[in-house]
């Protein structure tokens, strides 16, 4: 019987896992660390939140750059990329924000990245099974924007608190998918280039 060769969008992901996994950790760092900050003012919190959006958005065009030859697919790891980019300078080059522009900013950035997840995942769930991790990752950036517009007169430690825990529940989500990622490289066939089901 033949054997089935995977699509280009799973071995864009796959072959990238470690770039997830480190999207993850520093997700992970950047919620522990505006949670430890109890007295964190606006202009903190923002350039906490420019640094993170700016490292993550180069490791999505890092991940985009390696998967160059899957061009169908890395187009959604650019577009997210280039979101982050902006969303990080936008940040960093105004460090005087108030509130309210500092939540436009965020519920923006959580809102379009969380989307671009959700139809990666859609793409992904065609072709290999652990999508689940990359879905709920963009379900929870799309509920977060919606939690931050409803707030806009919330404190900057209210703030702090729910950009940091969501943020820690992304940089899970990120880690185990990246986890799943690298399981499916190690058992089911990597050969540089698409994966290969057992007949």
């Amino acid at each position: 019987m033949p054997l089935d060769i995977i699509p280009s969008m799973s071995t864009l992901f796959t072959k990238n896992w470690w770039v997830l996994m480190l999207r993850g950790i520093i997700a992970l760092l950047f919620g522990i660390l505006a949670i430890a900050r109890p007295g964190v003012t606006v202009a903190m919190l923002v350039l906490f939140f420019g640094i993170y959006v700016l490292v993550d958005g180069v490791f999505a065009l890092v991940a985009a750059a390696a998967g160059w030859s899957h061009r169908e697919d890395r187009w959604l790891l650019v577009l997210e990329g280039v979101i982050g980019l902006l969303a990080g300078f936008a940040a960093l080059r105004a460090p005087v924000l108030t509130t309210f522009v500092l939540i436009f900013f965020i519920a923006a950035w959580a809102l379009a990245t969380g989307v671009l997840k959700i139809v990666e995942a859609i793409r992904l769930r065609k072709e290999v099974s652990g999508e689940f991790w990359l879905a709920l990752s963009g379900v929870v950036s799309v509920v977060f924007a919606f939690l931050v517009m409803m707030q806009p007169a919330a404190g900057a430690l209210a703030m702090a608190w729910l950009i940091g825990w969501y943020a820690i529940f992304l940089g899970a989500m990120l880690v185990m998918l990246s986890l799943k990622l690298l399981s499916l490289r190690r058992h089911q066939g990597w050969t540089g280039g698409a994966y290969h089901r057992p007949a």
